[in-house]
């Protein structure tokens, strides 16, 4: 499926923009299902989207949050994005505790951190065999290496196909991070992206021909919807690569 490009005149337009199809999306498929799933993004670009989100009247019950990614550190940390989230939304709403599925931290290593959530997306989605669960919405951000979620250049995470959760690697720092397959399962994934700073990453994530474990963007290729809304220092360029 092609994907649908939208570049907005500016970052407040951005986030009113995101902010909008996020709602969207959350009551398309409360109204067809009865419920909604929601990886969110880490980052700085999504902080003032889920502040916007907070002050939406939603059936809050009915959303469960979970995340893309997650630095190993703990909730109450400045780089934690479960933090970053709960200040500006979660906490800001009366979604039920038991509907926010964090990434877990405290574990004795990042690898069974990694097996923990896991678990917990199997517990909570009920699949068997080898079948994948899909998420309704995965947020995805854009990092000027490319990089998505903790998916990192050229680092071993990338290449695994048989976990749902994995160890991403920046710079020997360890990160938790959905893989490519689950985060290609989605009904929609959407990649919201800021910044003149994107434009080299984004000519390579959109180029004809490119090494996808340098330009680790290129690997998602969701089933369903794939979104990339842009500001215009992000996405000045973007009309020339895609026609």
């Amino acid at each position: 499926m092609q994907p649908t490009i939208e570049v907005l005149p500016d970052k407040a337009q951005l986030i009113e923009r995101s902010q909008a199809l996020i709602v969207e999306k959350i009551q398309n498929a409360i109204a067809q299902q009865g419920r909604c799933t929601l990886a969110l993004a880490g980052g700085s670009t999504p902080k003032p989207i889920y502040a916007a989100i907070a002050q939406q009247s939603l059936p809050w019950e009915q959303l469960f949050i979970f995340w893309g990614d997650e630095r190993y550190v703990p909730s109450d940390h400045p780089d934690s994005n479960e933090g970053m989230a709960r200040s500006v939304w979660l906490d800001q709403v009366p979604i039920p505790a038991e509907n926010i599925f964090p990434m877990p931290t405290g574990a004795a290593s990042p690898s069974a951190a990694a097996e923990s959530y896991e678990q917990t997306l199997k517990a909570f989605f009920q699949v068997s065999g080898s079948e994948i669960p899909r998420l309704d919405m995965v947020l995805l951000g854009l990092g000027d290496d490319a990089h998505t979620a903790s998916l990192f250049p050229q680092t071993e995470a990338l290449q695994v196909r048989d976990r749902w959760v994995t160890v991403g690697n920046k710079s020997g720092e360890p990160r938790l991070t959905l893989t490519v397959p689950l985060i290609n399962q989605a009904n929609s994934v959407i990649f919201i992206v800021s910044g003149a700073n994107k434009q080299t990453a984004l000519a390579h994530v959109f180029a004809a021909e490119a090494e996808d474990s340098a330009y680790p963007a290129r690997l998602i290729q969701p089933h369903g919807e794939l979104w990339w809304l842009l500001d215009t220092a992000a996405g000045a360029n973007l009309s020339l690569l895609t026609g």
